[in-house]
């Protein structure tokens, strides 16, 4: 048989020297290069674990002189963390290895039916079980972290009940609920009562049959306040079920914006309209007059007239310029709220 050339660390937790002696024999017939470390009670493991958390794998003698039982799978499971547990025992009871699974311990081995290759396989198996699972739960922990601290409101919905599963602090902020609430709640309950209709619609007919989605909607907050936001949602299973993941994004902001830009694009034409063309009437006269006044010849009385209408055209120009300085004075982006 060809020996593993990796180098494990190995805790055997066993007070009968014996079946220690066995359990180290049977790791060398398969291991080049195993680092055992024995000890004979729970206490020992106890210190020895607290001191030194680098073990690959803790073999698990279920009788020991201090504890046995589940009481101890229940105290080693406890002190190992994420170092994978197998239990190594002369009894063959079913039912207890059943338990003894459910409680945490990666394999259930019987002394009497051990050989060097079940030995092996189980260690190699179980460790590389708990790397998987550790990866899992750290993959688990890194989206549960980018969700719960991503600064937009989001929530994570059950497609077959539309009830929030989770939601993150954002959206208890925005929204006004909290996450109690929040678990209490349907995502229509977020839509305004008018729009309901419409949106229900549209959700049934478009998220049920694709994977990501985008849109714009209108959502209503605790305190009754109506904003715009701009969602975007994805499919997943969350503990099982089918569910989505959404994001909703405030625009209520960014749609004023744009429609006081709208607004005010629209008062610069006017603008531009009277410039080009209520200015230039008035102007045009003045300019003619002006021509008209500069000739010696016109007589005191006609002179009189004209200037009568420089005056006028000059006070209808004005009135004009200062509407123009009203409408300019209202554009201003920067009074919208």
């Amino acid at each position: 048989m060809i020996k593993d050339s990796q180098t494990y660390s190995i805790l055997i937790i066993e007070d009968n020297p014996g079946d220690k002696l066995l359990v180290e024999t049977y790791l060398e017939e398969s291991v080049l290069i195993p680092r055992i470390t024995g000890v004979g009670s729970y206490r020992e493991a106890r210190d020895l674990i607290k001191e030194n958390k680098n073990f690959d794998i803790i073999l698990l003698d279920l009788s020991l002189p201090d504890m046995r039982g589940e009481e101890l799978i229940n105290a080693v499971m406890e002190l190992a963390g994420n170092i994978p547990v197998v239990v190594l025992t002369g009894y063959s009871d079913v039912e207890f290895s059943r338990k003894s699974v459910k409680l945490g311990v990666a394999d259930y081995l019987l002394k009497d039916e051990l050989t060097a290759s079940t030995l092996y396989k189980s260690v190699i198996y179980s460790i590389e079980r708990k790397r998987i699972f550790n990866e899992l739960e750290e993959s688990q922990k890194r989206y549960k972290d980018l969700f719960q601290l991503s600064p937009i409101p989001n929530w994570v919905y059950d497609l077959d009940t539309w009830e929030f599963l989770d939601v993150n602090e954002a959206a208890i902020s925005a929204y006004g609920y909290s996450h109690n609430e929040f678990l209490k709640m349907k995502v229509h309950d977020l839509i305004p009562e008018e729009d309901l209709s419409d949106t229900q619609k549209h959700f049934e007919e478009t998220l049920q049959n694709v994977p990501k989605f985008s849109g714009e909607f209108r959502h209503i907050k605790k305190n009754r306040d109506i904003i715009a936001v701009e969602t975007s949602s994805t499919f997943l299973l969350y503990n099982g079920k089918p569910a989505r993941m959404m994001l909703a994004n405030d625009i209520t902001f960014k749609k004023k914006y744009i429609e006081a830009i709208e607004i005010q694009n629209k008062k610069l034409k006017e603008i531009a309209w009277i410039q080009s063309h209520v200015v230039r009437a008035p102007l045009a006269r003045l300019m003619g007059l002006v021509n008209l006044l500069s000739e010696e010849e016109i007589e005191t009385d006609e002179r009189k007239t004209y200037s009568k209408l420089v005056m006028d055209s000059a006070t209808e120009l004005d009135k004009i310029i200062r509407d123009i300085t009203e409408k300019t004075e209202q554009i201003n982006i920067n009074k919208i709220k």
